[in-house]
């Protein structure tokens, strides 16, 4: 099921892949497909599904199953997807990253341990835990390094576990700083940091390209307008990329500061790309106000989730 055409390292937009529930917040897998039809006819590299952006924590282990199934066997090759496996327990993480790679995943995402608020383990015990999961697999993983986990990192402490641990050599990076703490993984972690990437809906996104960033993760309602900036930069056209970021800043920090996640669902419900935008409780829909202003500033734009499905 993997797309062997696409070389490593994997640079490029890979946007979180949201669950698509029904008007009873049940698992909607038609409305699931479409939603990974757009996305990647909206130019994704590649896609993320089972991440916090998909609500990973309000399915079941079944229901992440079958979206895996799903996901997997609808793409078919089409283009490279990453798969969320965090847990807390080591081996469940590790089996969970095993299956994805039986299934066809690329790449796993993983946060560090955690619990609530105030579970932690320390360093040793944290590369213990990512040592247990790349023992179990072939595939890169990709570590994210997000405040949700309250789980600090230094990044001389994620360049030792990439230099140190098989298949440790992605890092999505989302904490504040973001650009400071790329350029210094980078330099202290050299070849071992395959993949520095870019997170948090693309709210820093210019800061770290120039840091170094070759991907970025992001929501999955405007991959297109997230290729505005992202190609032109790769290219070498740094100031054409930074109009375009310009241009499409207003969407992603109403996206980032207002919204959440439900900013994709939504947007791909006023484009009819799915039926619904339904988020699971105790997550609540947007306000009405919120939501005519996300839908204000895309129409502006016009990415084509607007008129994918119209």
């Amino acid at each position: 099921m993997g797309n062997s055409s696409v070389r490593r390292p994997y640079k490029g937009v890979f946007p979180v892949v949201p669950t698509v529930f029904d008007a009873d917040g049940r698992l909607d897998l038609e409305g699931q497909k479409r939603a990974v039809d757009f996305m990647i006819d909206a130019g994704s590299h590649g896609l993320c599904i089972l991440a916090n952006f998909s609500e990973q924590f309000v399915l079941t282990d079944a229901e992440r199953d079958l979206i895996l199934d799903t996901v997997l066997n609808h793409v078919a090759g089409r283009v490279l997807v990453i798969v969320t496996t965090t847990h807390f327990a080591s081996h469940i993480c590790a089996e969970r990253s095993r299956r994805a790679q039986q299934t066809g995943a690329a790449m796993v995402m993983v946060m560090p341990p955690y619990h609530g608020a105030t579970v932690r383990v320390r360093e040793s015990a944290i590369q213990e835990f990512y040592r247990t999961v790349s023992d179990a697999i072939s595939i890169p993983i990709m570590i994210q390094d997000a405040p949700v986990a309250g789980t600090p990192m230094s990044a001389a402490f994620l360049a030792g576990m990439a230099r140190e641990l098989a298949n440790i050599s992605y890092f999505k990076i989302e904490v504040p700083q973001a650009a400071a703490k790329l350029r210094e993984l980078i330099a202290l972690g050299g070849e071992a940091i395959e993949g520095p990437w870019d997170g948090e809906e693309a709210i820093t996104l210019m800061a770290d390209l120039d840091a170094g960033a070759t991907g970025a993760m992001t929501g999955g309602g405007y991959p297109d307008g997230i290729r505005q900036i992202t190609d032109p930069y790769f290219a070498g056209r740094r100031d054409e990329a930074a109009t375009a970021y310009e241009r499409w800043l207003p969407l992603i920090n109403y996206e980032n500061r207002q919204c959440g996640l439900i900013a994709c669902k939504e947007l791909m419900k006023e484009g009819g790309v799915i039926k619904h935008e339904t988020v699971r409780l105790p997550l609540q829909p947007l306000h009405p106000a919120v939501r005519a202003g996300l839908i204000e500033i895309a129409s502006r734009l016009g990415p084509l989730v607007l008129r994918w499905g119209k």
